[in-house]
């Protein structure tokens, strides 16, 4: 008797063991057919920037700011300390030369000058007096030597005549020696004084050239405690303009403290402060432009300050031309300062694309525009509108210039429209 002989079905390890080869097949497959082909990813027109390459004027610049000052400034610092008595002119008003601005009071100064000048009243007494003892003292002398010359003559005219009668055997050689000594004596006598005379008068021409020297010195010293005495009058150095004047009745100044400004309005500069990354380029004569109510002026650099802050250094800019009306001190302009002179160029727009390639390549767009792909290209100089291209691009070419951050390594992008 014949019997059903039921079918077996596929076992569990079967079953499992062709599962994993169909998973692997597949796997592979899908493995060799992505790398085979090119990576695509779907893009919304509507989220990316197109850019046209195209030819122009290029010219690499910097923007940068700056502040409008004074061409000319002179700093108001006190020469002498002190605490301020009087305001005689408030900050901005316009000053002329030596008018006082401010007057402040040195209790010590003023008693040093107190007593110098008694000083100096002092020492002109006393060379007074000693002039007036050395004149007592010539007068003297010049007596004596009236009564040395009278007792001379007299000696002389009796030597001249013993002598004679000596000669006629009319007196004796005792009497002839006696008046002879007498007469020597007179002449030795007449001769002393003279020295004496000699030797005072040119003591009293060295004291008197001492005590005028000295007087001299003491009056110069006089005359600067007189000045700095006078500096506590704060004045005006120059005709323009007070500014930043920090001083208020009661406070005490030290010396050579800041106490304001004078801004001499005959034209102003821009003091602008440039990135140090820029240090090698910029020198003397570069230029850059401002627009200042829709016109457009410009600058040259006239200084540069080589010393670097917080990662900047500044330089100065006169206007080159007209000067825009009504500026101010303390204005703010945005300048583009020029590192190059302007010259044809590829140019393609700037974008933030340039952080995830470096400039080495970019999505350029098909001819029909539904996608764009991966395209190697060297970027050159660039200033804040454009990248100058050097090579991989042509004009009219369409570039894809937004953000490819979240393009992975993708080759294409297919843009939807």
């Amino acid at each position: 008797m014949d019997r059903v002989i039921e079918k077996k079905g596929w076992s569990k390890k079967k079953t499992l063991t062709l599962s994993g080869i169909t998973a692997l097949a597949i796997l592979v497959g899908g493995s060799i057919y992505f790398t085979s082909g090119k990576s695509k990813v779907n893009v919304e027109s509507e989220r990316i920037t197109v850019s046209e390459v195209k030819k122009g004027l290029f010219q690499e610049f910097i923007p940068v700011n700056g502040v409008v000052l004074p061409q000319t400034t002179i700093y108001l610092d006190a020469v002498e300390g002190g605490r301020v008595e009087e305001k005689l002119v408030e900050d901005g008003a316009m000053v002329k030369k030596n008018q006082p601005i401010l007057r402040l009071s040195n209790t010590d100064l003023e008693l040093s000058l107190v007593n110098q000048q008694t000083a100096v009243y002092n020492l002109l007494t006393q060379m007074q007096i000693a002039k007036n003892a050395a004149q007592q003292n010539t007068t003297q002398k010049l007596n004596q030597k009236t009564d040395v010359e009278n007792a001379y003559k007299e000696a002389k005219r009796v030597y001249d005549l013993n002598k004679y009668l000596y000669e006629q055997k009319a007196i004796g050689l005792q009497e002839f020696k006696q008046a002879e000594n007498t007469f020597n004596y007179q002449v030795a006598r007449l001769k002393l004084t003279d020295d004496i005379l000699m030797q005072d008068a040119s003591s009293n021409a060295q004291q008197v050239s001492q005590a005028a020297q000295s007087a001299k010195g003491s009056q110069n010293a006089l005359n600067v405690m007189r000045k700095k005495v006078g500096d506590l009058i704060v004045r005006a150095p120059v005709d323009g303009q007070l500014t930043s004047l920090d001083a208020e009745i009661g406070q005490s100044k030290n010396k050579g403290e800041r106490l304001g400004q004078i801004d001499i309005i005959s034209g102003y500069k821009v003091r602008v402060d440039v990135d140090e990354h820029y240090i090698s380029r910029v020198f003397i004569g570069l230029s850059g432009e401002t627009t200042v109510a829709n016109q457009d002026y410009k600058l040259k650099i006239t200084k540069v300050y080589t010393q670097v802050n917080n990662g900047r250094f500044q330089v100065d800019m006169l206007f080159d031309g007209k000067v825009p009306d009504g500026i101010r001190r303390g204005q703010t302009l945005q300048i583009r300062l020029a590192l190059s002179d302007e010259t044809q160029a590829l140019l393609l727009n700037k974008g933030g694309f340039f952080q995830q390639t470096g400039g080495n390549w970019v999505y350029k767009l098909s001819a029909d525009g539904s996608t764009a792909y991966k395209v190697d290209v060297q970027l050159g100089r660039q200033n804040p509108d454009y990248y100058e291209v050097l090579s991989g691009l042509q004009p009219g070419d369409k570039v894809v210039t937004s953000s490819y951050e979240n393009y992975g390594n993708m080759q294409e992008l297919v843009i939807k429209k």
